[in-house]
């Protein structure tokens, strides 16, 4: 099995490269079908050469049943040797239960950069009078921040220890019954992250770069992170950006509420969005709902060797099973992953199939009902899209 190699940053792909695959939950297994078809027809059309070698681990549900364990250290050791993970929806309970599976992968792998593109696709019911001006991405900050996971319930040992140096030695009270989380934001991680966003900016030829932040509250850490983003700019970038020179890509800050209004009002003046871990999360979801539909929308989480890539949305439960799921958001994903295989031809080939899908209105329920147009099933649109790219 040929291994994806990195070195400096860089990716160096075999042209047969093992890549990992875990079927996830919910819908999940049903689009990571229909996902790898898709992908493997793209390279084949694009290629006489190369191949993905697929290989599955077991990871959520699926794991539970076969090793009792949601995340066994079989699954954790192959992912620390190929390094690079297509992702099915992963669930997460709310309030209690285990931690969350995609924030021990992404912690493991130090997976700092979460990269969400988010762009109108024709077709599409938009609440926006113009969404066709909707075309941005959005750099999230991956490992730091409430992500982190460190908080104590408020009735715990922890919590009760929190609360007792706050008070003896800060001289700040907090109530009995609160519950701890913790917020760290570092001005490294900080750094790192701008930098990708600053190099994605420049090879991509855009013209402007919003911190956004809520640093008029939370000053030491979301404050700190548009200082130091704004000083990584200004002291590596200088060259390529600026606050004021419209000749260089326009550096500016936004708060995070206002954030929000403005990607509603104004989408046309944002193209990349330099956001903390839990900002980045809200705004994401924020800007896939003003294209009409997060569902069709695919993620990257990148280091400097390694990647993980996924949908956007979560497993949707009720759905698992039925064939109704649309599989589009993972099949973005794919792409960005193929984007980082630097498989460029693949990449476009899935996208025309895409495309013309969109525009023939052969599409599963989520979009159909958009076109009042019969829904295909999620296997039927995997086998439609197959089709489409092997009559390219």
């Amino acid at each position: 099995m040929a291994k994806i190699t990195f070195e400096n940053g860089k990716w160096k792909v075999p042209d047969n490269p093992t890549i990992l695959y875990t079927d996830g939950d919910g819908i999940g297994p049903e689009i990571m079908d229909v996902t790898r078809k898709v992908v493997d027809a793209a390279v084949k059309k694009a290629y006489k050469n190369k191949k993905i070698e697929w290989k599955e681990i077991l990871v959520g549900d699926k794991a539970l049943k076969e090793k009792n364990d949601r995340f066994p250290e079989e699954s954790q050791e192959a992912i620390k040797q190929y390094r690079v993970l297509l992702k099915s929806p992963l669930g997460t309970p709310i309030g209690t239960g285990f931690k969350s599976i995609n924030v021990r992968i992404r912690v493991m792998l130090d997976l700092y950069s979460n990269i969400r593109p988010v762009s109108f696709m024709k077709g599409l019911e938009s609440p926006l009078k113009h969404p066709e001006n909707v075309n941005l991405t959005i750099f999230r900050e991956n490992t730091d921040d409430l992500y982190t996971g460190i908080e104590y319930k408020y009735d715990s040992k922890e919590a009760a220890e929190i609360r007792k140096f706050f008070k003896d030695k800060l001289h700040v009270e907090i109530s009995d019954d609160s519950g701890i989380g913790i917020k760290p934001m570092s001005k490294y991680k900080t750094q790192r992250i701008t930098r990708a966003a600053a190099k994605f900016a420049i090879e991509n030829n855009k013209k402007k770069i919003t911190i956004m932040h809520k640093g008029n509250v939370m000053k030491y850490t979301e404050g700190a992170f548009r200082e130091w983003a704004y000083e990584t700019l200004k002291n590596e970038f200088g060259n390529y950006t600026s606050t004021d020179d419209s000749s260089k890509i326009l550096v500016n800050d936004m708060i995070a509420d206002n954030m929000f209004q403005q990607i509603i009002t104004r989408p046309e003046n944002y193209e990349v969005i330099l956001a903390p871990n839990i900002d980045g999360d809200y705004i994401s979801d924020a800007a896939g709902a003003l294209i009409g539909n997060i569902g069709t929308l695919g993620g990257a989480n990148v280091g400097d060797d390694a990647g993980m890539f996924e949908a956007v949305h979560g497993t949707a439960p009720k759905y698992a099973g039925q064939n109704v799921a649309d599989p589009l958001g993972l099949i973005r994903g794919a792409q960005l992953m193929i984007k980082y295989l630097n498989w460029h031809e693949a990449f476009d080939v899935i996208e025309k199939a895409i495309g013309e899908a969109i525009e023939t209105k052969k599409v599963t329920k989520d979009l159909a009902k958009f076109f009042d147009v019969p829904a295909m099933g999620t296997k039927e649109f995997g086998d439609s899209l197959v089709k489409i790219i092997d009559g390219l």
